[in-house]
């Protein structure tokens, strides 16, 4: 017996999910993420998933569990993990970030990660536009692709934080931003297969640029010693410390943002209330983004060392499978806007490429920087240390630096290219 795609989605609604506790549904999401690092950590899994990033398993597979049947596509978990865990893990990730060590990496690494993350900011909109034009009126983006483009951003300037971080803040629906991962996921890992081929021609690419790549050694150095140097064995007061700081953060932001939200206003309304300048929701992100920059100037930074970074990233990781639970096979690709959108990532990308290349030429950038300032914004801190190592080895920290660099861009240089998407689509 066939059944038609509306007679699936039918049934699929109807039928209870196997398992729909909130214990049931953390322990499924928690089993799947600790199989993909068990198979990331053989021989078979590591060659892999320096094909194909791991972070897209993290949310196809509980996306698939959800389309069978096994999941729910809307829990209480979902929504406690998108709502605090992921302030949570801002502030861990963005304490990490070490500006004396992203300073010491010379302008250049530095002047490509602006220039990649500025790429991203321009090309959205320039993207938006040209698709909108182009497209008859039958294959018309949805009215709500700003919003879920919004958050596309984020993803493309930082990682899967700032995707959810700024899906949130445009208030992006469901679908749409599973209809987002599809574009990320096609578009995101053709870039990063030429720069991993890239990789492998980096003499022969400086050498025709001009690029003078001796600071890479040095680089290599520096790295090592700040990875030496902050590393140690995490004592239990450790973790408590970590925690409390991860959620004593949020607390603050969550609490504060309401507080700041109904009083800055920049206008008022018709009716002459006042409109706030940013929701709460957006104060909340700004706020925990701040905190976390703030105390990476601190003593406080020390904690990464101990695995602030690490427990940040679990909760990234915990953030992405629950956004793939919500998703469905049928309905992301029964949506006919989905080639148009494919469309505008790829114009968006090309944009990004574009400036990328401009930059390094005219400041003759090693192939090195063009390649780390490119992943450390489309794919984060998942994918940078591929690219990274991918040139040598002991250069896979470099990457995470810069992509914990991309963390605290993400939000802010996100909302600058919401701003241009809501100027495109008119609202």
């Amino acid at each position: 017996m066939i059944l038609t795609l509306a007679q699936t989605e039918e049934a699929a609604e109807s039928a209870a999910p196997l398992i729909s506790t909130d214990l049931g549904v953390l322990a499924v999401l928690l089993a799947v993420l600790a199989s993909l690092f068990w198979f990331n950590s053989t021989k078979a899994g590591n060659k892999f998933f320096s094909i194909v990033p791991m972070l897209v398993f993290c949310y196809f597979v509980p996306t698939t569990l959800t389309t069978l049947g096994l999941l729910p596509d809307d829990s209480p978990v979902y929504a406690w993990i998108k709502t605090y865990l992921l302030p949570a893990s801002l502030v861990l990730l963005i304490l990490a970030l070490d500006l004396p060590g992203i300073v010491r990496l010379g302008p250049k690494a530095v002047i490509m990660l602006l220039a990649g993350t500025a790429g991203v900011v321009i090309g959205g909109p320039i993207a938006f536009f040209i698709m909108g034009a182009v497209l008859p009126e039958s294959a018309a983006l949805p009215d709500d692709t700003w919003q879920g483009l919004t958050a596309l951003s984020g993803s493309w300037i930082g990682g899967g934080a700032n995707f959810v971080a700024l899906g949130q803040i445009a208030g992006a629906t469901d679908n749409m931003i599973g209809l987002m991962v599809i574009v990320d996921v096609a578009v995101a890992n053709i870039w990063m297969g030429v720069l991993l081929f890239l990789a492998g021609k980096d003499k022969q690419i400086d050498r025709i640029t001009g690029a003078n790549a001796d600071a890479i050694e040095e680089l290599k150095q520096r790295v090592s010693a700040f990875q030496e140097k902050a590393a140690r064995i995490p004592t239990l007061a450790d973790y408590l410390v970590m925690l409390a700081i991860a959620f004593a953060g949020t607390w603050f932001a969550v609490e504060l943002g309401g507080w700041l939200a109904p009083r800055v206003s920049f206008a008022t309304n018709e009716a002459g209330e006042p409109v706030p300048f940013f929701s709460a929701t957006v104060w909340k992100f700004i706020l925990v983004t701040s905190l976390g920059l703030v105390l990476s100037l601190t003593k406080a930074r020390r904690y990464d060392g101990a695995g602030a970074s690490k427990i940040g990233s679990v909760f990234l990781y915990l953030l992405v499978a629950s956004i793939g639970a919500h998703a469905n096979f049928a309905t992301m690709f029964a949506n006919p806007a989905a080639a148009g959108l494919l469309g505008v990532g790829a114009i968006w990308m090309l944009v990004h490429i574009a400036v990328l290349l401009t930059v390094a030429i005219i400041i003759k950038a090693p192939i090195f920087f063009v390649a780390v300032g490119s992943q450390a914004n489309i794919g984060g801190a998942a994918s940078a240390p591929i690219v990274a190592s991918a040139f040598h080895p002991s250069l896979a920290p470099v990457g995470v630096l810069l992509a914990v660099a991309g963390y605290v861009l993400g939000t802010y240089a996100g909302l600058a290219c919401m701003w241009g998407l809501k100027l495109v689509a008119g609202v």
